[in-house]
Parts: C-alpha cells; structure tokens; sequence
C-alpha cells in the first residue's frame, strides 16, 4: 500500500464531536502530527487541511464540505486521509457508504493512518482476462463496515451512560449545565460522589437578589427597576461565537449588554433563583436544588406577582404555576378584609392563629365572629367584640421613651446606609462612562489604521453606540442627582407623631387589611385573644408587646417586655413576610407604613 500512495496530492480531514473536546480532550492539533507523520513516511503530498468542530452523528455530515472539495477536478485530489473511521463518521454503515461512494465517483481513495481501510481492489474475473462492475470489491470493506457500525454503537453507549447519569443527577437537584447568570457552578463532595451545585456569583448575584426585591415591594414600573440595576453597573455576561470553518478560535462575542424589560421579565420568571429547577431532563417537573436559591420562594413569589407561583407542599414536593394557584393550596383568609385580624390574634387555647366566618341563625341573619373549632375544642368570640378589644388595647399603648432613641438610632444607620448605597450608584456610572471613553478611544484609534470600507463600516457603527450608550449614562446620573433627597428630620418628625398617636393611625386607616398589619407591627410575639382582653386585670405576663410601646394604666408586673430594642418589622417579615418589603430599611417601613 506504501508504494501506491508515494506522491499522491492528498486533503486530510480533521475532527472532533465539540468545542470542547476539540480544546481540552482529542484536539485537532494532535490529529494533524499523527496525520503528518503518516504522510511524511508514505511520500504523501498534503494540500489541504479541513477541521470539524461538530459530531458526526447528525444527519448532515461534517466531512462532505471536504468531499465536495475532492469533487472538483481542478484540486486534483487523489487521496483522503483520516485518522480514524470513527473520526470520519460516527453514522454507522449508511453514512459511511454514502460518503465513501461519492469519493469512489470521484477517483479520491479513501485512507486511514491505522490501516483499516485498504486502497486494494480485487477482480473476481481476472483469470479470465474480464471485469465487470460487480466483480470488482474491496478485500477490506467488512472490517470497514464493522468499524463504522462498531463507531456508531460507541457513541451511542457513550452518550447512554454520559447523559444517562446527568439525567439522574438533575432529578436529584444537582446542576449539570452552565451556570445561569447570577450563579457560579461548584463542586463538592456529596453522599453521591463529586457532584455540582450553584453556588451566588460574586458580582453578578447582587443584581439578580435586588431586582427581585424591588420588584416585590410593588412600588416601581419594570422600567423603573430596570433603570435602577443598570444604574448599579449590571451587565449580560459575555459569550464567545465560534464559527466556521475554524471554530477553535472565537470569531465574535455577544454580551456585555445593558438590562431591558423583556430580559428582566425572562430572569424574574426563572424559579432557579429560588432553587427549584424545571426542565426536560427533570420531565418538565420542578425539583428541589441541593443548593440554596438566590431568593426565597417567598420573594420569588411577590416578585412575579401570581404571574407564576412556586408553592410547596408537605411532602416537600414542589408545583409550579403560571397563573394563581388553586385556593386550596393558598392561605385562605389571609388577607379577608371581612376578618382582618383572624393572622394577628391567637386562639387562647391552643396558640394558633383564630379562623373567621359568619354563622347563620334560624331567622336568616349571618352572626360573623372569630373562631377555633378544629383542634378538639370549641372557642368563639363575635367579630365585634374581638375588634372592639383590639382598638382598646391600641388605645393604652404609649411610647416608650427610651426606647425611641434607639429608634431613631436605627433609622440613622438605615439612612447613611441608603446614602452610601446611592454613592456607590454614581460612582458606578462615573467607572462605566469612563469604560465606554476608553473603549471609543481605542475604536478610534483602529479606525486610522484601517483600510477596508466595510471594516470601517461596522467600527463606526460601534463607535455610535457607545457614544449614544455614553450619552444615556449621563443623562440618567443626571436624574440621579436631581432626585429631591429624603430630609431625615422631617421623616423623623413624622415617624414620631405617628408611634405616639398610633391609635388615631388606625381610626384613620380605612383598608382594614392594613389596619391588621399596623397592628401586627406591636408585637413581637402573637397575642391570644385573652392576653388583648385582659390588659387591664391580674393575668399571667404577656410579654409580646415590642419593647418600643408599653401600656398605660396597667399593673407593671402584668406587662413584661424584653430586654433590648428589636423592631417588630424584622418579626413581621419572618412569620408573616407576604404584606410587607423585604427590600425596606426599617426608616424605608416606617416612613411609608407609618
């Protein structure tokens, strides 16, 4: 065979299944020293190298743009060189023949470094000095064919047992793809070997945690917030595009981009933020990450406002909704305006929180009250009594002075921490202004030195956009700055009034859901309906009451606070987070709540 191929013009072709096995695994390079040294040692003359960065197993096959060349006779091609069957076609038999016999068409012989395939042809008439279409094969055309179907089995055992295990890892929670923005993937070890997890990105997990925070509060327009988390310097992550025909080296890059409202609704909507991933390998069903999220399901569900709903059941199996779930699986009542304080008073019996409804009498009439009569005993206390209760107790709060101070202390530190937060934003648009001038100086710059109209063409295309990306920029620090800034003393001021007249708050308020709340915010413990209606006599000590109000015209002894000022918000937001931000300082809660 040596001596048939000396001096033969020949094209090699090269191959690998990715990107990344072509830079980390069986990589081009190394193919082409083993083909080099084939064709150094049998005389052979190579005139061209092909390079695939793709899998052989797809219908459209990756080496007949190198056949095609062989097809054209001006290229005098006589030989086509590979390393391996396998590196030629991982379609079995079928797409091996179909290639093969476009070569054969075209006088180009088919070659391997490892000498599988053979350039012999046997005549079976030849002793009798004929030869016909039929009689004549290739000695060594059943090794080929086994080798290409023994190919195509590899891979598909391969891909078994690779994406098998992968399937199996993602329905137990762990990650086997790319980290989604916000996320860095991680390593650890695990009951089940060495698995990957996300873990928060340092930079870029700050943007995704805010967005979701502002966007449950309620108070901003999508536009708003997304003006807000560009304002902190936020930025698509960078993807490099590889392209033919040598994608081995990166051609362009995507990214880098500015947040818009499209990609801020695609992000929201991703529950892999509160770790419960869904996708086909998981068939479509949510399952709980062995990681934490960035947010709480909580959070995430204000966020998207009904528009998709992650609710968790007892089991621990999770659903996913997109649209309000069904009433059985929402904390019915919670927000009834009919019975408003049904989250915020305790049965005294049994400590959990009372029911409401309204019974109706022989006569017809509906009797609404407060209840607990589904935990082996029997407490009711009408509607109107219980609420009549309530605004007593808030009638005999008084503030505390000394712990006011500590209020105020709080709001000073929640104050300067906004203002920082607000420098930080526009030292964040003075480093991206800067980032975007040097870039357009540099753009400038390989203008002179260009030739090619249409490479001048897209450059200053580039040029505009930054110039106009520039110009937003300023004219959104701009707006920054010119924003009326909050006067700590009047909030103060306010804030003050309000605490120390916190019953006419109430009387004013007219959403009784809001009126329940406000009410909630004095305690730090759940009162029970005996602890709101003895106030006044010799009961056992309720401690509930926030340390910032204590009661007047009562026995010291019956009312014990704790030690210490803790702002009842920070209670409010662990036991029942729905109704309040948990983007809010506490100077943010209490100016706009109080």
């Amino acid at each position: 065979m040596s001596d048939s191929l000396t001096a033969k013009n020949a094209v090699a072709a090269i191959r690998v299944s990715t990107t990344k096995q072509g830079t980390n695994g069986d990589s081009p390079e190394a193919q082409k020293e083993q083909i080099e040294r084939f064709a150094e040692t049998k005389g052979i003359v190579i005139k061209k190298y092909f390079v695939f960065l793709e899998s052989a197993s797809k219908a459209q096959q990756p080496m007949q743009e190198a056949i095609d060349y062989c097809k054209v006779p001006k290229n005098k091609v006589e030989l086509f060189i590979i390393k391996s069957i396998d590196r030629f076609t991982r379609g079995g038999s079928l797409s091996y023949d179909l290639l093969k016999n476009q070569l054969d068409a075209c006088q180009v012989s088919l070659v391997d470094i490892y000498g599988v395939i053979s350039a012999t042809q046997v005549n079976t008439m030849e002793h009798l000095g004929l030869e016909y279409r039929w009689s004549i094969y290739s000695p060594s055309k059943k090794s080929e064919i086994l080798e290409a179907e023994r190919s195509k089995d590899e891979l598909r055992d391969i891909m078994s047992r690779m994406i098998g295990a992968e399937v199996r890892y993602t329905r137990m929670g762990y990650w086997m793809r790319r980290p989604p923005y916000g996320y860095t993937s991680e390593k650890i070890d695990t009951q089940n070997g060495k698995r990957t997890i996300l873990r928060p990105h340092p930079e870029e997990s700050k943007y995704i945690i805010k967005m979701f925070e502002l966007r449950a509060t309620g108070r901003y327009t999508d536009r708003e917030i997304v003006e807000k988390i560009n304002a902190m310097g936020y930025s698509s992550r960078i993807k490099y595009v590889y392209t033919k025909p040598n994608k081995t080296k990166p051609m362009k890059q995507r990214g880098g981009t500015l947040m818009n409202d499209r990609q801020l609704w695609r992000l929201m909507r991703n529950p892999i933020y509160a770790g419960v991933n869904v996708e086909k390998w998981t068939d479509n069903e949510p399952v709980k990450c062995m990681f934490e999220g960035l947010v709480s399901i909580d959070l995430f569900n204000r966020a998207n406002k009904g528009k998709r709903t992650i609710v968790e059941h007892a089991n621990s199996r999770i659903s996913i909704y997109d649209k309000q779930p069904p009433e059985h699986l929402t904390n019915k009542g919670k927000r009834s305006a009919d019975f408003p304080y049904k989250k915020f008073v305790m049965c005294p019996q049994c400590n959990k929180p009372l029911l409401g409804s309204a019974s109706r009498g022989k006569s017809g009439k509906y009797y609404p009250a407060y209840h607990c009569n589904k935990r082996g005993h029997n407490f009711r206390v009408s509607k109107q009594d219980l609420e009549t209760r309530v605004n007593e107790f808030i009638g005999d709060l008084q503030i505390s002075p000394e712990k006011l101070d500590t209020l105020f202390k709080a709001i000073d530190a929640s104050w300067e921490k906004m203002n920082a937060e607000y420098q930080v934003s526009l030292n964040s648009f003075d480093e991206r202004i800067q980032a975007l001038e040097n870039e357009a100086t540099i753009t400038v710059g390989k203008l002179k030195v260009l030739s090619s109209d249409t490479a001048i063409k897209y450059m200053e295309e580039d040029l505009l956009k930054i110039e106009k990306e520039i110009n937003n920029l300023k004219q959104q620090k701009e707006a920054m700055k010119n924003k009326k800034p909050l006067d700590i003393g009047k909030a103060k001021a306010r804030i003050k009034y309000f605490v120390e007249h916190l019953d006419e708050l109430l009387k004013k308020q007219i959403d009784p859901i809001k009126k329940a709340q406000f009410f909630g915010v004095i305690f730090n413990q759940v009162p029970t309906y005996e602890d709101i209606k003895s106030r006044t006599q010799k009961t056992p000590q309720f401690s509930g009451v926030n340390s910032l109000f204590t009661l007047a015209n009562v026995n010291n002894s019956l009312l014990v606070t704790p030690a210490g000022f803790e702002p009842a918000i920070f209670w409010m937001r662990t036991r029942y987070p729905e109704p309040l931000d948990d983007g809010a300082t506490a100077m943010e809660y209490y100016t706009l709540y109080l």
